[in-house]
């Protein structure tokens, strides 16, 4: 719940700038891939912490768990002032390769410059709460994104509406929410927390950091790569009109509203995996995968079934705009065949990282976007000028290949995991 929670601040801004008409919403479509690669990192390093930390929990060190909570706080914090500084030089340039053009490329550039300044809070929460995660304690982080959540919904009609901010108000809205939901994690990190964090637990360790980063990065560049992707297909679709991009910006929040909830889950995997690994408990491990597997595809076929056969419920969240409702409908209905290949492909990617094994994760990504989906794509639309559509079809070709790698990757790893085991090794 709570990473759902840190994806629907955009989902929330979404909804109401979809108000404002087509030209703010296909503006919040080419911004979309930015924002998410903010999110990316932040996740990654959270994974990264998360992985590290609940290693040594189960492995009875807390001491040098402590220590990691606070490199890791530390490490966020860098991440987010270089991509801060990246977002301020090349923002612009960015949106124009993407394809945002005049008036779209002003709302577009406004609001991500707000928002990579809200990075520092946004990433040094996320941090907070991946602490938390690795205890066990997933109840304290959902509350802080919870509380951060709804005041971003009170919020935004204000700054939006009230204040005649339009997208900027969105975007000002959503950094207000974040620092109140920083100030509220540290509260609890003080108040809550098992590991006792003080200046006598802190001893810099490089090898830390590159623990944290050896998982965080992949982890990082894993969620990256789907930005690119999505910068792409933007580019790819910009010249089938205003109206297609912002149907396409409607299917990948939508997408985000569903793939965001087997991440979560898979979140819990990666902490259940890095406790039994580090406390040898293998049974359990293999045990504990299996199911998580098969909850995120149950959740997904619920979702596709859902989204099939009413998918104006959801989309009408968004927009009331009748040309993007159209062209969003058709594409979501080829899109949700994705939906039970994804949930393989995510939770096999998060126990592997539960292991120790940020690696694979990027392979298996970069694999199904850029061998398989963004050729495919290219090839529908820009060689054999096809309808937009057969973009989700490139796509069910991609996490179709990203669904059996992650599956045979994961299942050698364990059966190496169980062997050495039963050794004795």
């Amino acid at each position: 719940m709570a990473t759902l929670m840190q994806t629907m601040y955009n989902l929330v801004d979404t909804a109401y700038i979809g108000r404002l008409g087509a030209a703010p919403l296909a503006a919040l479509t080419f911004s979309f891939p930015l924002f998410f690669t903010l999110v990316s990192f932040n996740v990654g390093m959270g994974v990264g912490l998360n992985s590290t930390v609940a290693r040594l929990i189960g492995a009875g060190d807390n001491a040098a768990a402590a220590n990691t909570v606070l490199h890791g706080i530390a490490s966020s914090l860098l991440c987010a002032g270089v991509l801060f500084l990246l977002a301020e030089i090349f923002l612009n340039p960015l949106l124009t390769i993407l394809g945002a053009r005049a008036e779209v490329h002003r709302l577009a550039a406004d609001y991500m410059r707000i928002i990579a300044a809200g990075a520092f809070f946004m990433f040094a929460m996320y941090a907070i709460n991946s602490t938390f995660t690795a205890q066990g304690d997933t109840v304290t982080p959902m509350k802080v994104q919870f509380f951060t959540l709804l005041l971003n919904i009170v919020l935004d009609p204000l700054f939006i509406f009230t204040f005649d901010l339009g997208i900027s108000g969105a975007a000002i809205a959503t950094d207000i929410a974040l620092f109140c939901g920083l100030i509220l994690a540290i509260f609890f990190l003080r108040r809550r927390s098992a590991l006792r964090l003080s200046r006598k637990v802190w001893h810099f360790s490089l090898s830390t950091i590159r623990e944290i980063f050896a998982i965080g990065l992949p982890a990082s560049f894993t969620m990256l790569l789907m930005a690119l992707y999505m910068m792409g297909i933007n580019r790819m679709i910009s010249g089938y009109g205003t109206a297609t991009v912002a149907a396409l910006g409607l299917i990948t929040r939508l997408d985000s509203a569903v793939i965001i909830p087997m991440v979560a889950f898979s979140v819990a995997l990666l902490t259940l995996s890095a406790l039994f690994y580090g406390s040898r408990r293998y049974r359990l491990l293999n045990e504990i995968i299996v199911f998580a597997i098969l909850v995120n595809i149950s959740f997904a076929l619920s979702c596709s079934s859902a989204m099939f056969f009413r998918p104006h419920i959801f989309l009408r969240f968004f927009t009331d705009e009748a040309e993007p409702l159209r062209l969003a409908v058709s594409y979501l209905r080829l899109e949700i065949l994705s939906f039970p290949f994804m949930a393989i492909t995510i939770s096999c990617n998060r126990a592997l990282q539960g292991l120790g094994y940020g690696l694979p994760g990027l392979v298996i990504n970069g694999t199904r976007l850029f061998i398989v989906a963004l050729p495919l794509a290219a090839f529908f639309t820009l060689y054999c000028h096809y309808d937009f559509r057969m973009v989700a079809i490139a796509s069910l070709c991609g996490s179709i290949t990203s669904a059996t790698i992650a599956g045979i990757w994961l299942k050698k790893r364990l059966t190496l995991i169980l062997a050495a085991a039963e050794t004795g090794n």
